[in-house]
């Protein structure tokens, strides 16, 4: 039985070592809840602003009363205004808590699987950014929570084979959620608040108690 043990305990290492070079595993949960919940203040006060202005949380509300085009972009401003801190935050924190995990499981944060990772990740989340700055443009407004759903879980789904399998679930879950909310234009809040924020923290939690708390189980 003792000796099954040490094949057992052998095979895992073996298994570790492998995904440690094949694949980039130093990511924090703590980052995801982080996201999260910064997404989920970023949407009250997005709430607040929609309110203000429109009267309602639906920006399709406002092709249905009195609102002014300086109006309109008084309020895309703001929107903007608050999206980029929400943005910058959780860079910020998924960067240093993933250099202290990388540190705990004495991986380089700057390796081959990271960098395979970043550029699988940035393709579809830039070219779904500016595609969004677009439909802002034309003043679309409706589709643009449902395209960063879409386009943010594009990106995940696309890196996730350089990380944690997890990664695709959720990446598969945003993409689900984005398409949802495209039925129900104006409604981009709430979905937006789902994705990046419940999910977020759902899916940190799940992590940090899977793996970072767990690390040989990566």
């Amino acid at each position: 039985m003792e000796e099954k043990q040490k094949h057992l305990d052998s095979l895992s290492e073996i298994k570790n070592l492998m995904e440690k070079s094949t694949k980039f595993i130093s990511l924090s949960g703590l980052s995801g809840i982080v996201a999260g919940i910064t997404a989920l203040i970023g949407a009250s006060l997005a709430y607040l602003r929609l309110d203000y202005y429109l009267g309602s949380t639906s920006l399709d509300y406002a092709t249905s009363r009195s609102v002014t085009i300086e109006d309109m972009n008084t309020l895309t401003f703001e929107l903007i205004g608050i999206a980029i801190p929400v943005l910058f935050i959780s860079i910020f924190a998924g960067i240093l808590l993933t250099i202290k995990e990388s540190k705990k499981n004495s991986q380089s944060i700057w390796d081959k699987n990271s960098l395979l990772l970043l550029s699988n990740l940035l393709i579809p989340l830039v070219s779904g950014g500016i595609f969004c700055l677009i439909l802002i443009y034309h003043g679309a407004y409706v589709l643009v929570a449902p395209c960063t759903l879409i386009f943010y879980g594009l990106a995940l789904v696309n890196s996730s084979k350089y990380t944690l399998n997890d990664v695709k679930y959720l990446g598969l879950l945003e993409i689900a959620l984005g398409l949802i909310s495209a039925f129900f234009v104006g409604q981009g809040l709430l979905f937006w608040s789902l994705g990046f924020g419940i999910l977020h923290i759902v899916y940190g939690t799940i992590m940090y108690f899977k793996y970072n708390r767990n690390p040989s189980v990566a």
